[in-house]
Protein backbone atom coordinates (compact mmCIF):
# COMPACT_ATOMS: atom_id res chain seq x y z
CA UNK A 1 0.00 0.00 0.00
CA UNK A 2 1.52 3.34 -0.99
CA UNK A 3 2.08 5.87 1.77
CA UNK A 4 0.91 9.40 1.08
CA UNK A 5 3.36 12.31 1.21
CA UNK A 6 1.93 13.79 4.40
CA UNK A 7 2.32 10.49 6.26
CA UNK A 8 5.92 10.14 5.07
CA UNK A 9 6.69 13.69 6.13
CA UNK A 10 5.20 13.27 9.61
CA UNK A 11 7.01 9.95 10.05
CA UNK A 12 10.31 11.60 9.16
CA UNK A 13 9.60 14.56 11.46
CA UNK A 14 8.74 12.25 14.37
CA UNK A 15 12.41 11.87 15.25
CA UNK A 16 14.21 14.69 17.07
CA UNK A 17 17.52 13.96 15.34
CA UNK A 18 15.92 14.37 11.93
CA UNK A 19 14.23 17.60 13.03
CA UNK A 20 17.61 18.89 14.24
CA UNK A 21 19.18 17.98 10.90
CA UNK A 22 16.45 19.91 9.08
CA UNK A 23 16.96 22.87 11.40
CA UNK A 24 20.67 22.84 10.55
CA UNK A 25 19.87 22.73 6.83
CA UNK A 26 17.64 25.79 7.16
CA UNK A 27 20.85 27.86 7.27
CA UNK A 28 22.16 26.31 4.06
CA UNK A 29 23.61 23.21 2.47
CA UNK A 30 25.80 20.96 4.61
CA UNK A 31 27.87 17.84 4.22
CA UNK A 32 27.07 14.62 6.04
CA UNK A 33 30.02 15.15 8.38
CA UNK A 34 28.85 18.70 9.17
CA UNK A 35 25.38 17.38 9.94
CA UNK A 36 26.79 14.58 12.11
CA UNK A 37 29.02 16.89 14.16
CA UNK A 38 26.56 17.82 16.96
CA UNK A 39 25.41 14.23 17.50
CA UNK A 40 27.03 11.44 19.44
CA UNK A 41 26.25 8.71 16.93
CA UNK A 42 27.98 6.88 14.15
CA UNK A 43 28.12 8.12 10.58
CA UNK A 44 26.07 5.04 9.66
CA UNK A 45 23.30 6.17 12.02
CA UNK A 46 23.38 9.70 10.58
CA UNK A 47 23.23 8.21 7.07
CA UNK A 48 20.13 6.24 8.03
CA UNK A 49 18.47 9.43 9.26
CA UNK A 50 19.41 11.17 6.02
CA UNK A 51 17.95 8.31 3.98
CA UNK A 52 14.64 8.67 5.84
CA UNK A 53 14.62 12.41 5.18
CA UNK A 54 15.52 11.86 1.55
CA UNK A 55 12.87 9.18 1.06
CA UNK A 56 10.28 11.53 2.57
CA UNK A 57 11.34 14.20 0.09
CA UNK A 58 12.54 16.57 2.80
CA UNK A 59 16.14 16.75 1.59
CA UNK A 60 18.16 16.16 -1.53
CA UNK A 61 21.74 15.00 -1.73
CA UNK A 62 23.91 16.13 -4.62
CA UNK A 63 27.40 15.36 -5.71
CA UNK A 64 29.91 18.18 -5.84
CA UNK A 65 33.40 16.91 -6.48
CA UNK A 66 34.33 14.82 -3.43
CA UNK A 67 31.50 15.79 -1.14
CA UNK A 68 27.75 15.21 -1.12
CA UNK A 69 26.00 18.32 0.15
CA UNK A 70 22.53 17.94 1.60
CA UNK A 71 19.85 20.53 0.90
CA UNK A 72 16.44 20.99 2.48
CA UNK A 73 13.35 20.78 0.28
CA UNK A 74 10.55 23.02 1.51
CA UNK A 75 7.56 21.64 -0.42
CA UNK A 76 6.71 18.77 1.98
CA UNK A 77 7.03 21.14 4.93
CA UNK A 78 4.63 23.55 3.26
CA UNK A 79 2.16 20.68 2.85
CA UNK A 80 2.39 20.04 6.61
CA UNK A 81 1.92 23.75 7.35
CA UNK A 82 -1.14 23.87 5.06
CA UNK A 83 -2.62 20.79 6.73
CA UNK A 84 -2.07 22.24 10.21
CA UNK A 85 -3.48 25.59 9.09
CA UNK A 86 -6.84 23.99 8.30
CA UNK A 87 -7.08 22.72 11.87
CA UNK A 88 -5.86 25.99 13.33
CA UNK A 89 -8.58 27.90 11.50
CA UNK A 90 -11.25 25.43 12.65
CA UNK A 91 -10.14 25.71 16.28
CA UNK A 92 -9.99 29.49 16.10
CA UNK A 93 -13.55 29.56 14.78
CA UNK A 94 -14.69 27.30 17.62
CA UNK A 95 -12.90 29.41 20.21
CA UNK A 96 -14.40 32.59 18.74
CA UNK A 97 -17.89 31.05 18.99
CA UNK A 98 -17.20 30.03 22.60
CA UNK A 99 -15.96 33.53 23.41
CA UNK A 100 -19.09 35.08 21.86
CA UNK A 101 -21.33 32.68 23.78
CA UNK A 102 -19.61 33.41 27.10
CA UNK A 103 -19.82 37.15 26.44
CA UNK A 104 -23.57 36.81 25.82
CA UNK A 105 -24.04 34.76 29.00
CA UNK A 106 -22.12 37.31 31.06
CA UNK A 107 -24.16 40.16 29.56
CA UNK A 108 -27.45 38.37 30.38
CA UNK A 109 -26.31 37.64 33.93
CA UNK A 110 -25.29 41.25 34.42
CA UNK A 111 -28.61 42.45 32.99
CA UNK A 112 -30.58 40.22 35.37
CA UNK A 113 -28.50 41.16 38.40
CA UNK A 114 -26.60 37.91 38.73
CA UNK A 115 -22.96 37.96 39.70
CA UNK A 116 -20.39 36.78 37.25
CA UNK A 117 -17.19 35.15 38.36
Amino acid sequence: MPVDQLTSTFAALADSTRRAILAHLMSGDATVSELAEPFEMSMAAISKHLKVLEKAGLITRARAAQWRPCRIKAAPLKDVADWVENYRMAWEERLDRLHNYLTEVQAKEKKHGRRTK
